[in-house]
């Protein structure tokens, strides 16, 4: 357990956890920023479609399920893909740290498979090789990065959840910077040296993640596992149980979420995106959008922390599934602000103001979320499991991703208020189910 608290109050190891995956997320989104454009205005164009090994055979193989895929669906198909395996792979990135490696070692070769992947991207013809070494990768990486935060704590430390408040505001700061940086480089000079940017950040990562080593949580010494005792064996059902309640709303979540690097990137490429400045007119790059929530994320993060501490004063602040709840219904309207710029452009051309109102809402649903599921999978999660729970945790999105790459397929072929609708209604059957499951999770967290 690490003692020296010179950071924020915090162990000193939580600078490196939050500075490594900073730079994994600056990697990560930078990447994300371009490529559903990258695919739909370059590669899947019918002169390029050949040169990256294997995409005729992917086209063909998806298209036996779901017909004929012209370049926007099978793009969004694509990312859907992608995404979603960049959250299946840390069930194996989480049982390999936990039973062979240790987290650091995983965690290490994880971050060099991302940054070879992304600068791979620089290669049409490696594009989906590039695209598998790179989720690999993240499937090493995450898990165990998100499980040493809470490893540098004591199980009754209650600067817990605030630790994992400030490791997400790391986490936005690199999805912040990264549209900005890679997106505009990848628009405006080309869209290999974007890809090669995000592959500078990721090295940048795994530099400061191997220069933090002395500070991070120390690892178990291999050889001691043992098979697990009939109560661990309890706890893990126990963890799993809760879980899986909570699954399907966090797969519903993030499919509507992460429509942000798919049909939302697109909805902002045909939207009015200029402003005016002093007289002077100028157009908000497509890819910049994708920093709106990453901004948003850490410009909201300090009043809403403050007024949940205000709200436990008073014995009112909601509880931790209550939260979650809350992060579903916010998605939903969300979607409904979506919907209604739709219907009032009336198929025109709406303003971006309108995306500033979602990605506003969006914000506040995610930290009612996300950091409050990472948060409680740390907590609930028995010794010798934790890094492989955090992967079935993760799973709910690899499922939310595939979902949202499936439902962008329909883009092209739904009207837009009536795909953003749909998008709204994911996020309100999310909070129905968990409120459904709210009495047995309650009895479940209590008995830990």
């Amino acid at each position: 357990m690490q003692r020296s608290d010179d950071f924020l109050g915090h162990p000193r190891g939580l600078a490196f956890l939050f500075a490594s995956e900073m730079w994994e997320r600056f990697s990560y989104y930078g990447m994300r920023a371009l490529l559903v454009l990258y695919m739909v205005d370059y590669l899947l164009t019918p002169e390029r479609m050949d040169t990256a090994l294997g995409l005729n055979a992917l086209k063909r193989g998806l298209e036996t399920i779901s017909g004929p895929l012209g370049p926007q669906p099978f793009a969004s198909q694509i990312y859907g893909l992608y995404t979603g395996l960049v959250y299946l792979a840390p069930i194996l990135g989480g049982a390999i740290a936990d039973r062979w490696l240790g987290r650091a070692r995983t965690i290490v070769i994880g971050a060099a498979l991302m940054a070879i992947g992304h600068f791979m991207m620089a290669y049409d013809r490696l594009f989906l090789i590039a695209l598998l070494c790179i989720a690999l990768g993240c499937g090493g990486f995450k898990p165990n990065i998100s499980v040493q935060v809470g490893e540098l704590y004591a199980p009754a430390d209650a600067r817990r959840d605030r630790a994992y408040s400030i490791f997400y505001v790391g986490i936005n700061i690199g999805a912040f910077f990264a549209p900005l940086v890679c997106g505009t480089v990848g628009e405006t000079i080309g869209w290999h040296y974007g890809f090669a940017c995000a592959g500078v950040g990721m090295a940048i990562g795994l530099a400061t993640y191997v220069i933090g080593f002395p500070s991070l949580p120390p690892e178990p010494i291999r050889g001691q596992w043992r098979a697990p005792t009939a109560l661990a064996r309890a706890q893990f059902r126990r963890s799993f149980t809760i879980l899986m309640l909570l699954f399907a709303p966090s797969a519903l979540f993030w499919a509507a979420f992460e429509q942000q690097g798919n049909t939302i990137a697109l909805w902002a490429a045909q939207s009015d995106r200029g402003v005016n400045v002093f007289g002077w007119r100028a157009e908000i790059p497509v890819t910049w959008f994708q920093a709106f929530n990453p901004l948003m994320i850490f410009l909201f993060t300090p009043p809403l922390v403050s007024l949940w501490a205000w709200l436990a004063r008073l014995g009112r602040e909601p509880s931790t599934i209550g939260k979650m709840s809350l992060g579903c219904l916010g998605v939903a309207v969300s979607y409904g602000v979506m919907a209604l710029a739709a219907w009032t452009s009336d198929g025109g051309v709406a303003s971006w103001l309108w995306l500033l109102a979602y990605f506003a809402v969006i914000t506040v649903s995610e930290l009612h979320f996300s950091p409050i599921a990472l948060s409680l999978v740390s907590h609930v999660a028995p010794e010798g499991s934790r890094s492989a729970l955090m992967g079935v945790w993760f799973t709910s999105m690899f499922l939310g991703n595939l979902l949202a790459g499936w439902l962008g397929s329909l883009w092209s072929s739904v009207a837009n208020v009536y795909f953003f609708l749909l998008m709204g209604a994911l996020g309100v059957v999310g909070a129905l189910i968990v409120e459904a499951a709210r009495r047995p999770l309650g009895g479940l967290l209590s008995s830990r």
